[in-house]
């Protein structure tokens, strides 16, 4: 039985779809170009034909029992010698063979890490909230308290002014930290991504902005106020690198895979020509507190990759050439989708 060619399409890592017998019955276009051969070339043969070696190929195909599902991470693309991970499932019409490239499952293992580190930052944000917000609010009642009183000095009065400013200083930091910490739930909104961008974009003398916008990209479900705060972080990224151009683009990613989402994905990337990230920082780019600007809090692509990790998505950074992109990945979500 020949699998439905829309199903395949759908997929947007390269996936094969075998009978029986571990033969190839059809396959998608990201399959095609990752193998180096067309559809009609490929059809009929069997896997081992294509990957490598053959002795992990027969063993996986071994382990497959009905409805269950194998993988290895020790394969390569017996054309190309390409690394890559293979991952077979058994269903009512054959074997689905889902790879994914080397250079790929690095993407995804650093966004692995990433997630980790996000969670982890979340985890001290909540133990900040409770254990120095309270008696920070304490400390500034009382502060406050001494400023009010009549008799009190003018040499005592600007020293409680200074502990005012010192404390509300902390506070703030504290605020923005948290931030990167865990939201509590709150609705989503069918929104045009496009909407948010304009709404962010501000002009900026000396600076040439151009947009480059996908028109047939379709409303998603978003937190558009957690979006556009995001939007915003980025925008002033680039406006404080930029030297004399910002572009912003959109468009459809139907290439990328994102876990958990089996539909379709917007891209949004924003280029400034300014100066490059140093090499030094672009491994930990999103993690707070870094940062390669003088006066930065280094809390803003932290804040970035926390609210796209929030919508089930994904950032990564290219500084190369003159010009730095952030890349967004974010799933196409229609109300009734589970998230």
């Amino acid at each position: 039985m020949r699998p439905d060619s829309v199903s395949l399409a759908a997929v947007p890592a390269p996936m094969i779809f075998l009978d029986t017998n571990a033969r190839v019955l059809g396959c998608n276009v990201p399959a095609q170009e990752a193998l180096g051969q067309s559809e009609r070339r490929l059809v009929g043969l069997h896997i081992s034909e294509l990957f490598a070696p053959k002795m992990e190929i027969e063993g996986m195909l071994a382990r497959l029992t009905p409805y269950s599902s194998v993988s290895d991470h020790q394969i390569c693309i017996l054309r190309s010698g390409m690394p890559v991970s293979l991952h077979l499932g058994y269903h009512d019409d054959g074997v689905s063979a889902l790879f994914i490239p080397e250079a790929a499952r690095a993407e995804v293992e650093e966004h692995t890490k990433r997630h980790e580190m996000a969670e982890a930052v979340a985890r001290i944000a909540l133990e900040m909230a409770h254990e120095v917000k309270n008696p920070l609010a304490a400390l500034r009642g009382a502060a406050q308290w001494l400023a009010e009183q009549k008799d009190i000095s003018q040499s005592n009065k600007e020293a409680v002014t200074q502990m005012l400013l010192g404390v509300d200083r902390i506070r703030d930091r504290i605020d923005a930290f948290l931030q990167v910490g865990p939201r509590a739930p709150v609705a989503m909104e069918m929104t045009n991504i496009h909407v948010l961008i304009q709404d962010v974009t501000v002009y900026q003398e000396g600076i040439q902005v151009r947009r480059v916008f996908d028109p047939s990209l379709p409303e998603t479900l978003v937190h558009p106020a957690r979006l556009r705060q995001a939007f915003e972080n980025l925008w002033q990224n680039a406006v404080e690198a930029a030297d004399s151009t910002i572009e912003w683009q959109t468009r459809m990613a139907p290439l990328v895979h994102l876990p958990g989402h089996s539909g379709q994905v917007l891209e949004v990337r924003i280029t400034n020509d300014g100066r490059m990230v140093p090499p030094d920082l672009r491994d930990r780019l999103f993690e707070p507190y870094v940062t390669g600007k003088q006066r930065g809090s280094g809390l803003g692509l932290a804040l970035v990759q926390q609210v796209v990790l929030e919508h089930g998505g994904r950032i990564n950074m290219r500084s190369e050439k003159g010009r730095t992109t952030m890349i967004l990945h974010l799933p196409i979500l229609q109300k009734g989708d589970n998230k």
